[in-house]
């Protein structure tokens, strides 16, 4: 086991569907290093900037199919297909970016980001939407008005900003990722959607090495 500091980054975005996928797995490996000197940081990626643009079809039946592969890969991953017809979808996730970084001024990042993922997934609501994201954190219990005030801050801006540079200068490969961070450097974990004791046998590989 290294003597150096070690991080664990998980590179994330509360609507990217692989992340989605991943949920399960990536819960059994963060309760299981709850104990462990190594640390666990969220950092997210920021897959799509602001847009009031209705997505392209085109784009609309590619993600579909996204969803469907991911079925496909990973038993037992739900996707409610309503969303499609119920919603109009916007290729936009940084509103609900923001609200991950506003649920976690009140110590709700983790529970903030389920329910973004629940809302789109299971729910066909939009959380490309600041009034469903306000929602989400109403029925989570937080302050409504000190979440709605902070979503769209400057500082709240500025700092998924830096988020994202810091994410983009790892050695990551799209969203999710997971990199290891030791001293100064930065090595990237390979994905295991179906196994956490996979990913925690890498883990201690790279920790040993």
């Amino acid at each position: 086991m290294t003597s150096q500091q070690a991080t664990l980054y998980y590179v994330h975005d509360p609507m990217c569907s692989w992340c989605w996928g991943f949920a399960p797995v990536w819960q059994e490996v963060r309760e299981r290093l709850t104990d462990s000197p190594v640390q666990v940081k969220y950092l997210l990626g920021g897959l799509a900037a602001d847009s009031d643009q209705p997505m392209p079809q085109e784009m609309q039946i590619t993600l579909q199919g996204i969803w469907r592969r991911i079925q496909q890969h990973i038993p037992g991953t739900e996707f409610n297909f309503d969303f499609w017809t119920r919603c109009q979808p916007r290729r936009s996730t940084w509103p609900a970016c923001r609200a991950v970084l506003a649920a976690a001024r009140q110590q709700q990042e983790q529970t903030m980001i389920s329910a973004i993922q629940q809302s789109y997934y299971l729910r066909a609501l939009n959380p490309s939407d600041d009034e469903v994201l306000v929602q989400l954190a109403v029925e989570l219990g937080l302050d409504g008005e000190r979440f709605a005030a902070d979503l769209n801050s400057t500082e709240i801006r500025e700092t998924l900003q830096q988020q994202m540079q810091l994410a983009h200068s790892m050695p990551i490969n799209g969203f999710p990722s997971l990199v290891l961070q030791t001293g100064q450097v930065y090595r990237p974990l390979p994905l295991d959607y179906h196994s956490a004791q996979n990913i925690l046998d890498e883990l201690s590989a790279l920790l040993e090495a």
